[in-house]
C-alpha cells in the first residue's frame, strides 16, 4: 500500500465500453472490478471508477454546457471540472505524443504554462469519449508543485 492517500473518484459516462477503451488504451490503466452499470480503474495507483448514466441526466447535471464553467489560467480557459495526473516530465511526453498519434482532440495543446515562473510546468487537457475532462502536468522539479510567487 502507498504512504500517500490514494483518491477516489467517480465520474459519469454514457457508454461503458468506450470508457474501457480510452482508459486502457490510451492511459493503460488496468480495469477492476465491474458491473454492468460501472467499471472500476486503477488511475496509477488511484481508484477511479466510471459509473453509467444517461447522455441527458449527465447533460443535465452539469447544465447546458459540457463543463460548469471555465477559469483563465496563464492565457487559457481551463475547463471545470477536471481531472488528471502529474507525471513524470517523460511519460507526461510520452503520453502527449500518444494522444496526438491516436487523433485526440486537446482542449488545450500540450504547453508549458507559468513559463519562467514558481509552478512552472508542462500541461495538456483532453476529454474523454463521455466529455470528463482531464488534465496531465509535469514539473521538471517537483518542489515546483506547490511553490508560490
Amino acid at each position: 500500500m502507498s504512504s500517500i492517500p490514494r483518491f477516489h473518484l467517480a465520474f459519469p459516462v454514457h457508454d461503458l465500453e468506450a470508457a474501457r477503451h480510452f482508459y486502457r488504451t490510451l492511459l493503460g490503466c488496468r480495469e477492476g472490478r465491474s458491473d454492468s452499470a460501472w467499471v472500476d480503474f486503477d488511475f496509477y495507483g488511484h481508484q477511479i471508477v466510471a459509473h453509467l448514466v444517461s447522455p441527458s441526466s449527465a447533460s443535465a447535471a452539469r447544465g447546458k454546457h459540457e463543463d460548469a464553467g471555465a477559469n483563465h489560467v496563464d492565457g487559457e480557459d481551463v475547463p471545470a471540472p477536471h481531472f488528471g495526473l502529474i507525471r513524470k516530465w517523460d511519460d507526461w511526453t510520452a503520453l502527449a505524443e500518444k494522444a496526438k498519434a491516436a487523433g485526440i482532440a486537446f482542449v488545450i495543446e500540450p504547453q508549458i504554462r507559468f513559463k519562467g515562473k514558481a509552478g512552472e510546468q508542462a500541461t495538456m487537457f483532453f476529454r474523454d469519449p463521455s466529455g470528463n475532462a482531464l488534465e496531465f502536468k509535469a514539473f521538471r522539479d517537483e518542489r515546483q508543485i506547490f511553490a508560490v510567487d
